[in-house]
């Protein structure tokens, strides 16, 4: 495991990352069907609309990508999905007012339904892209009895309660990022304290669980080791007040 770089990729496995993409593909069957491009009266509405739904969720996986090498460009990247899915409600919201519309109420069965439906867990397999397809796919169904198969009002709202869920939980994923930030901080700073310690600590010990060089750390009880991993891993050993350790 490394001490500098930051676990990265792996953007399969987030809901929210899968919600985008529902959102995604369900904005392009929405807009075909419902806005044909001749009858778009700026002539922007249709590409602005797919444009802002394919930032959610390209923006998820760049930073996702990026995060090995530069934390404060995950945040950002994360940010920017958030606010192109917010900038795509807007629009839907638009849509439905302009069709003599508004958006569901909490207390109708509709927006209880969608709200009820819960992704599933996406687990890796030696065949990755075939497989999270399918599985994909299979996700989304659960959604077409409104986003397909009605009309364009249901098909609206329904958007509008998945951008509404992966916005919450972009939210939730960029404080997890921000508190991991401050704790670890970023890649110079990581450089830096694992130069330091290869130079300046040749007497610590290695974490008992993962195997790495240990740092000093304290706390409300005193001194002690902590493994230079966490929070991926949180091995410690007691530290003696002379400065050796225990096991």
């Amino acid at each position: 495991m490394s001490r500098i770089y930051n676990p990265s990729g792996g953007y399969r496995k987030l809901h929210t990352f899968n919600f985008a993409t529902i959102i995604h593909h369900g904005t392009i069957s929405f807009c075909k069907r419902y806005i044909p491009w001749k009858e778009d009266p700026l002539g922007k509405t249709l590409g602005q609309m797919i444009g802002a739904s394919r930032s959610g969720k390209q923006n998820i996986i760049e930073g996702s990508e990026r995060a090995k090498t530069s934390s404060e460009t995950e945040i950002k990247l994360t940010d920017v999905a958030k606010a192109s899915l917010s900038e795509l409600q807007g629009d839907l919201e638009d849509y439905l007012i302009q069709k003599g519309s508004i958006p569901w109420s909490v207390k109708t069965k509709d927006f209880q339904s969608v709200m009820a439906i819960m992704l599933d867990e996406f687990e890796y397999t030696d065949d990755l892209l075939h497989d999270y397809w399918i599985f994909l796919l299979k996700q989304k169904k659960k959604f077409d009895p409104w986003l397909e198969d009605r009309d364009d009002i249901t098909a609206a709202n329904t958007l509008i309660l998945l951008i509404q869920r992966a916005t919450g939980l972009l939210g939730r994923q960029l404080s997890r990022l921000e508190a991991s930030f401050v704790e670890q901080g970023g890649i110079k700073e990581k450089m830096y304290s694992a130069r330091k310690e290869a130079r300046n600590d040749p007497d610590a010990p290695n974490c008992p669980d993962c195997g790495e060089p240990m740092r000093q750390r304290s706390s409300a009880k005193g001194p002690f080791w902590g493994c230079s991993n966490f929070p991926r891993c949180k091995g410690i050993r007691q530290l003696q007040a002379t400065g050796g350790m225990t096991g």
